[in-house]
């Protein structure tokens, strides 16, 4: 064969590769509101930089007619190429091909750019769009998906993976997302569940549908499993692409830079009304810290689930930080369960990729209940606990008023190695608020019809005396009590002065995080 034949062979091949299943199917995929896997792909990374992998492998089974049923690529595109200028190694199921269905071959290609990625130290993306597993190739398929966990596993904390739903996603292929990093769903469009409704009916008798059993509303609402909700496929690209933006490329390397034209020394007054001087009046937290971020900007995480606390990412000075605050907008800012598992995953990601940890405190404890008792709530607590006591990048937290209980010390106090601490002068640090103290120690008096009339001289004298901020400060559990307009500067120089911080925790194959 000449080497013009070979060529032409060549391109032969190639071209059969990007059109996938077929243009009938590609047509299908464009009528149903959907992207194909390429074109996915091309719209994600920088212009013209993506370079494709093992574009002409081809599944290897002779059974149930398949020998005849050769696509190249065998339904999943996979390669590397370029986001911002920063590498990336890129896997998109393609559901043109058998449903983007997992096969050997389609693992085997998964599990290489899997491996590339972390020799590299690279980030990993995963567009998942499929079907499940090959039927027609039984074990061998779940091997696959056992090979991708295995990859996912060794992965976790040195490279970041980022998962985004653009279809189905059921049965074992939900536990490759599961484990990483972050994962994007799309309203009324993907689907992640376990067991599909018609099981769930058989079995248990429930009618749901598949938006209520696993869409991006109940994932991103009531399980929690998903980091956000994209409002279509364009918007899905963007999310994954600013993530990055405050991410590094492996846990051995500092987070991103910016620069910015925000003055590092802004001092903004509106700060000092933005927290009410009454414990028991609500407001945003996400105010006050758009407020102190570069360009009053916040990347905001999980903002669905969970909103009595929130976490996100920003910029101060143009180094990325990672924020989590509780919310007194939202059952006034107590922790449950569920705030306490999202809180503690979120920190566990920034300290594996040396994102600094900025605090905003204002808890009045955890969430009393016997729902919350029995769900365990004590278990689920000590999550957020070890996490930062085990977290060892640079730790800020600014106390801007109440601080009670055993909720206090979890949220980056002084005593589980915060670096800094500060707190605004509307401060309350105790061990709980001021009546329910009150009620305790004066009881014998309260129950007197005289001692009632005390009652608010007790709660004035207990705020005055055990309630804010100097006290804690007088015993160094505060580093400084500021005003709030000036925040951003305290933090920003808190920063700076952190940056070459080296802190360890002690030798150990891992802890034992009360799962």
């Amino acid at each position: 064969m000449t080497i013009e034949k070979k060529l032409e062979d060549l391109r032969k091949k190639s071209k059969l590769a990007e059109l996938g299943g077929g243009e009938e199917r590609i047509e299908k995929q464009h009528q149903a509101g959907k992207l194909t896997a390429l074109e996915r792909i091309h719209l994600l990374l920088d212009e013209g930089s993506f370079q494709e992998m093992d574009k002409l492998v081809v599944h290897q089974s002779h059974d149930f007619g398949m020998e005849k049923r050769r696509i190249y690529g065998d339904g999943v595109v996979t390669g590397y190429g370029t986001i911002d200028g920063r590498t990336v190694f890129i896997f998109a199921q393609d559901f043109t091909v058998f449903g983007g269905s997992l096969s050997g071959a389609n693992a085997a290609k998964i599990v290489k750019i899997m491996d590339l990625a972390m020799r590299d130290g690279v980030p990993i993306i995963g567009l998942n769009d499929s079907g499940g597993a090959r039927i027609q190739e039984g074990v061998a398929s779940l091997g696959g998906y056992a090979d991708i966990f295995l990859r996912n596993v060794l992965a976790s904390g040195v490279i970041p993976q980022i998962s985004a739903i653009m279809g189905p996603c059921a049965g074992g292929a939900v536990y490759s997302p599961a484990i990483t990093d972050f994962i994007i769903m799309i309203k009324d469009v993907s689907r992640m569940f376990i067991t599909g409704p018609d099981v769930i009916k058989a079995v248990t008798h429930e009618d749901v549908s598949m938006e209520e059993l696993g869409g991006a509303e109940a994932h991103n609402t009531i399980s929690g499993v998903a980091h956000f909700a994209a409002e279509d496929e364009k918007h899905t690209l963007e999310i994954i692409r600013e993530l990055l933006s405050y991410i590094p490329d492996n846990n051995l390397e500092d987070p991103p830079y910016r620069e910015t034209s925000d003055p590092s020394d802004r001092v903004s007054d509106k700060l000092n009304f933005m927290v009410p001087d009454d414990p028991n009046l609500p407001y945003d937290i996400r105010d006050v810290i758009k407020e102190v971020l570069d360009d009053t900007y916040f990347f905001e995480v999980q903002e669905h689930y969970a909103k009595n606390i929130v976490i996100g990412f920003g910029r101060l000075g143009g180094r990325s930080v990672a924020i989590v605050a509780n919310q007194p907008d939202v059952l006034a800012g107590a922790l449950d369960i569920n705030a306490s598992d999202k809180g503690a995953r979120f920190v566990r990601f920034c300290d594996a990729f040396n994102i600094p940890l900025i605090t905003f405190e204002d808890v009045p404890g955890f969430l009393p209940g016997v729902a919350q008792e029995h769900g365990g709530i004590i278990r689920h607590g000590a999550k957020l606990l070890y996490a930062f006591a085990e977290a060892t990048v640079p730790k800020v937290t600014v106390i801007t008023r109440k601080a009670y209980g055993g909720a206090y010390c979890v949220m980056a106090s002084k005593h589980i190695r915060a670096d800094i601490n500060l707190a605004y002068p509307t401060a309350e640090i105790a061990v709980m608020g001021p009546e329910g103290a009150v009620e305790i120690v004066y009881k014998r008096e309260l129950d007197k019809e005289a001692g009632k009339k005390q009652k608010q001289t007790r709660v004035d004298e207990f705020r005055r005396k055990f309630a804010n901020p100097y006290i804690a400060c007088e015993k160094g559990y505060l580093d400084e009590i500021i005003e709030p307009n000036l925040t951003r500067p305290k933090l920003i120089a808190a920063l700076q002065m952190l940056e070459n911080k080296r802190d360890k925790n002690p030798p150990k194959k891992h802890g034992n995080i009360p799962l």
